[in-house]
Parts: C-alpha cells; sequence; structure tokens
C-alpha cells in the first residue's frame, strides 16, 4: 500500500501547534467566562446554606396540614429552632474558614463576603429573638407542653387520645389563666407585643399541625381530642389578639393625630443596618445628599413651571398636570401607550436590549380598592397593579387616586415596573446566577428601577414641561422618602410631620401622602427600605459614569452586566465590574455621591 505523505517545514507545524492551543485557551477562557456568569467558586455552599436554613424552618416549625397551608399570622421560631439554625450557622462559617479566598475569582470572593455577611447577620437576628423571647416568656407558661406535643408529631409518635385530651384540658386553664394575668397589664411596648402575639401565633399553628395530622386517623385521638382541642385553639387565638391590642407606641415615636404606629429603631441600628447593605454613609449625610437632590429638582420644576405660564407658582403647574388624567375605564389603555413610549426611547439610544420573552409576557392586574389604602399608586414585578378608582370608592377617593396616577406622573412608574425596571429583573433573575436571590437587597431591586428614571431624564425622555414636571415628582417623591422615613426612625418626626413634608413638598394628594406613610411604618418593609429606592438609583448611575461615560463599556454592556450579576449590594456588583482587588475582611467603604 503506498501512502503519500506532505512534508511541512518545521516553522509550520510550529505554527498549527500554537494555534491551537491558543485556540484551546480562548476556549477555555471562553467556557469559564460563560461558567461564571452563572456560578462561582462559592456557588454552592450558597444554595446548600440557603437549603439547610429552609428545611430547618420548615421542620422545626408549624408544619402544614398536607394541601391545606399554613394559617396566616406570622409564627416565631420556637426554642429548638433557633438553637439548631445557630448550629446550621456557625457550621457554614466553619466551612467559610477553610476556603481558599485568595485563589477564588472575584466572582468567588463577591459570594464569600455576602454569604459571610447573611450568616452573622442571621446570628445576630437569632440573639435578638432571643433576648425578646426571654422578655415575653413569662406570659406563655403553657408553650413548653404544645411544643412538646408538636415534637412527637413530626415523627408520628403513637399518643395516647385520652391522656391528649386531659393534656389540652390542663393547657386551656393555663392559658386563661395567663390571660386573666395578661389584661391586668396597662400597655407592653410594641415590639415586645408583636412578638407575643408571634409566639402565641406560632404555638397555635403547632397545635392545628398536631391536631389535624391524628385527628381522623388515630380512632381514640378522633374521639376524645376535638372538643378539648378546639376550645383551646379558639383561646389562643384570642389571646394572640390581645397581647397585640396591648401594644404601645414606642416611647421614642412621638404622639401624633395620625393614627398610625410604628417602632423607630434609632440611629445605632441605622448605622448597623446601613453597614450591612454596604451604605458607607450615615443616616445625617442621607438625609443632606437628598436635601441636595431635593434642591436640583426645585430648580428643574421652577424651570417647568415658568414653561407651562404658571412662573414660580409649581403647585398650579402640577395642579394643571394633575387634572390630565384619563376617563375611568381607559387606564390600561394609557398603560400600553407609555410602555411602548419608554421602549421606543430606549430602543433609539441603543440602552438596552428587550429580551423577546420579557417584552412579551408582562402582565395586567387592578388594585384592590383596600389596598389602594396603603399602595396609592401602581406596583409592579412580574406584571404591573395599576392603582386607579373602583366603583366602591368614595368619590373623593376617586377624584385622588385619577388624580394621583395622571398620565404625566404615571410615565415614570411603567417603564419603572416593567421592562427595563421590575419584570425585567425578574426575567433576568431567574435565568442568571439565580441563587444570589438570597443575597437580595432593595438598593438593587429598588435602585435598578429607579436609576432609569434618572437616566431616562438625563437622557432627555421627558421633552415638555408637564412630562417633566410628571418624571420630577417621582424624584421629588424618593428625595422626600430618605428624608421623612430616616428622620423617623431617627425619632425626629411623628407620622403626621412624614404626611405633611408629602403634602407641603412632593404635592401629594392627602389621602395618597397617609398611605405613603402608613405602608413605610406599618407595611412589611424594612427601615431603610424606602432610602433604598434613590440611593440605590444614584449608585448605579455613578457606576455608570464610572464604566460607561469613560467609554469602557457600552450602555448595553454595562446594563446587561448588571443584570446577570444578579441582586445583591451595588458595591458588589461594582466590584465584580470593576475586578476590584478584595480581602477576607473586606469593609464597605465606597463614596457613590458626587
Amino acid at each position: 500500500m503506498t501512502h503519500n505523505y506532505v512534508t511541512r517545514p518545521r516553522w509550520a507545524v510550529f505554527l498549527f501547534c500554537w494555534l491551537a492551543a491558543f485556540g484551546a485557551a480562548a476556549q477555555s477562557s471562553q467556557s469559564n467566562f460563560n461558567l461564571y456568569e452563572q456560578t462561582s467558586e462559592v456557588a454552592g455552599l450558597v444554595i446548600r446554606y440557603a437549603q439547610d436554613v429552609r428545611a430547618v424552618n420548615y421542620f422545626y416549625g408549624p408544619m402544614p396540614a398536607e394541601g391545606r397551608g399554613q394559617r396566616g399570622g406570622s409564627a416565631l421560631a420556637s426554642p429548638e429552632q433557633r438553637k439548631r439554625l445557630r448550629e446550621v450557622d456557625n457550621d457554614y462559617l466553619a466551612k467559610l474558614g477553610k476556603v481558599d479566598f485568595n485563589a477564588m475569582s472575584i466572582y468567588g470572593k463577591v459570594d464569600y463576603l455576602l454569604l459571610k455577611r447573611n450568616i452573622d447577620d442571621h446570628l445576630l437576628s437569632l440573639s435578638q429573638e432571643e433576648k425578646e423571647y426571654a422578655q415575653i416568656e413569662r406570659y406563655i407558661p403553657f408553650a413548653a407542653g404544645i411544643y412538646e406535643l408538636e415534637k412527637g408529631r413530626r415523627r408520628g409518635a403513637t399518643v395516647d387520645g385520652q391522656a391528649v385530651a386531659a393534656k389540652l384540658n390542663d393547657l386551656q386553664k393555663e392559658v386563661k389563666k395567663a390571660e386573666e394575668a395578661f389584661k391586668k397589664l396597662e400597655s407592653l411596648d410594641m415590639p415586645l407585643s408583636r412578638i407575643g402575639a408571634e409566639a402565641v401565633n406560632g404555638l397555635e399553628a403547632r397545635l392545628k399541625s398536631t391536631f389535624e395530622f391524628y385527628n381522623g386517623y388515630d380512632p381514640m385521638f378522633t374521639w376524645w381530642v376535638p372538643k378539648p382541642y378546639k376550645t383551646l385553639d379558639s383561646t389562643l387565638l384570642g389571646y394572640a389578639k390581645l397581647i397585640r391590642s396591648k401594644g404601645k407606641l414606642n416611647t421614642t415615636q412621638k404622639e401624633d393625630a395620625s393614627g398610625i404606629k410604628g417602632v423607630p429603631i434609632g440611629p445605632e441600628e441605622l448605622i448597623r443596618q446601613l453597614g450591612t447593605e454596604m451604605i458607607s454613609y450615615t443616616p445625617d449625610e442621607l438625609i443632606e445628599l437628598a436635601n441636595k437632590e431635593f434642591a436640583w429638582c426645585d430648580r428643574e420644576l421652577l424651570k417647568a413651571s415658568a414653561e407651562m405660564g404658571f412662573g414660580k407658582d409649581w403647585k398650579k403647574a402640577q395642579e394643571k398636570v394633575k387634572n390630565s388624567y384619563v376617563p375611568a375605564g381607559t387606564q390600561p389603555e394609557l398603560i400600553l401607550k407609555l410602555y411602548n413610549d419608554a421602549k421606543d426611547f430606549i430602543l433609539k439610544n441603543d440602552l438596552i436590549e428587550y429580551p423577546e420573552i420579557a417584552d412579551e409576557t408582562w402582565g395586567m392586574q387592578m388594585m384592590t380598592p383596600e389596598r389602594q389604602l396603603i399602595n396609592p399608586f401602581f406596583l409592579g414585578g412580574r406584571d404591573i397593579i395599576i392603582s386607579y378608582p373602583t366603583n366602591t370608592m368614595a368619590h373623593d377617593d376617586k377624584l385622588m387616586s385619577m388624580r394621583g396616577n395622571n398620565p404625566y406622573f404615571s410615565r415614570s412608574t411603567v417603564h419603572h415596573e416593567l421592562v427595563p425596571g421590575h419584570h425585567l429583573q425578574y426575567y433576568m433573575s431567574s435565568r442568571y446566577k439565580s441563587y444570589r436571590n438570597d443575597f437580595r437587597t432593595p438598593f438593587w431591586t429598588e435602585g435598578w428601577a429607579l436609576y432609569w428614571e434618572l437616566l431616562l431624564y438625563d437622557k432627555g425622555f421627558a421633552k415638555t414641561p408637564e412630562e417633566r414636571i410628571g418624571m420630577l415628582f417621582w424624584r421629588m417623591h424618593r428625595c422626600a422618602r430618605i428624608i421623612f422615613s430616616l428622620n423617623y426612625h431617627l425619632g425626629k418626626w411623628t407620622p403626621q410631620e412624614c404626611i405633611d413634608f408629602l403634602v407641603d413638598r412632593v404635592g401629594h394628594e392627602r389621602a395618597n401622602a397617609e398611605g405613603e406613610v402608613r405602608r413605610s411604618f406599618e407595611g412589611n418593609y424594612s427601615p431603610l427600605y424606602q432610602v433604598a429606592y434613590l440611593i440605590g438609583g444614584l449608585q448605579l448611575f455613578s457606576l455608570k459614569k464610572e464604566l460607561v461615560d469613560s467609554k469602557k463599556m457600552t450602555f448595553k454592556q454595562f446594563h446587561d452586566a448588571v443584570m446577570k450579576e444578579n441582586n445583591m449590594p451595588i458595591e458588589m456588583v461594582r466590584a465584580t465590574l470593576t475586578k476590584q482587588s478584595l480581602s477576607r475582611d473586606f469593609k464597605t467603604g465606597w463614596k457613590f455621591y458626587k
């Protein structure tokens, strides 16, 4: 058999080998890039820690009956549950201690720092909860008996129905005795009343879970237990309401006529929480920052007012804008128009890609009148939830809702809630580094949506003075949120002063202002949530200046990278995008506001 060989010179063989090696290295580099788009060296620990904590809370918490779910109302962790959670936390701290920090990529280092932060913060929360539980334990002397019954239920221990009925009967007497003693208390500090109510709700839920596990399956249990159980269950629910009703305003909140009850947390706790969120400013510095932003808004507002022929009387100009509301029944049609207006502008300016499925699948919902009492404006996420009058609302409330959600005010809220705002966040965070949802922070969630309001205003999206007034209303609103919420938590302002501030300085309808303040202090929002909108937006705007204005990245590259890093403190987003050098003992220090 004859073979024909082609003889190649040595340089050609060398070049071929070099190109092959270069191609393999490039492929490996691309592979690593794609890998880090989804994970890091610590991602596995992040996922396992979160799932272990969820597993412990599920098993040691009130286990719901199959297919029925858990009864509404928050339930405090049991002492056994807190102990087991603390063990999990310490186990993962030990695991992190064995990680070679310096050998990791920037993505692994960021995940390491944030996981350790989460664990440290969780341990602190458990310690605080333990102290609060010790203060209310005297009001629930019957707790140990219920915890013991539930402990056996977890593994299906065989029970003596008659003995359980007797036990429940005894517990009923203990609860009534505790209730009668508690009635003599004039009041209880609101944080303790909440903890006490949550503890009793937790006990009631555990008892319910135990009853529903055995009832109908164990003959003697089913014969003996239902009657004493129902009596005890009803008594526990009543006792939880009583404990909550005794809550008095914390002494740090000044009395006023608003009827809004909250718990100011004070300067030390504010500073601690700001540190946890990686915000290296004090509350007073943030208030000063917000006042500077407010002054800029004032100047812009006066320009727009003058263009409309109202001179310096910006409230008259704003009043005209408010009265531009669309007729009842046509607000959803307006939403679609405003969405398309923003989309056309963003695409024309080549700012971000609109993923086809994200652009296609956002939905609309109408907000109930009850919910509008707390949320007077649009909400969003996967869908946009439209705040607009319904037939059951009083005439004045209808007009306030229509005026407060006029087309010019709504111009910002639509793209804030949908694409490129919250709906795009939902779309991207479920597809890239989804484990980082356990690092979530409102400074990223709300900051991203607010950043687009800042960017679009800066790019000239608001062309008419009416459109500028509409967008400035929300920017002033975000400034006001920082000022009133921090002053409240510093113990300086009452809720009524916060309401008046929103009406006088921002131009809110009074009912909308009351809903905003109630939402801030009586809702399930962290004390820093209202601060996070503008501060998070300014952080991202500063990062945009650092990376896009300097031509290091295009707008599309920057926005895509921020979304793919997912939900976490923006200082850590910055670290990944700038390949910042990080140490194991990293402390926040970014001064983003110029």
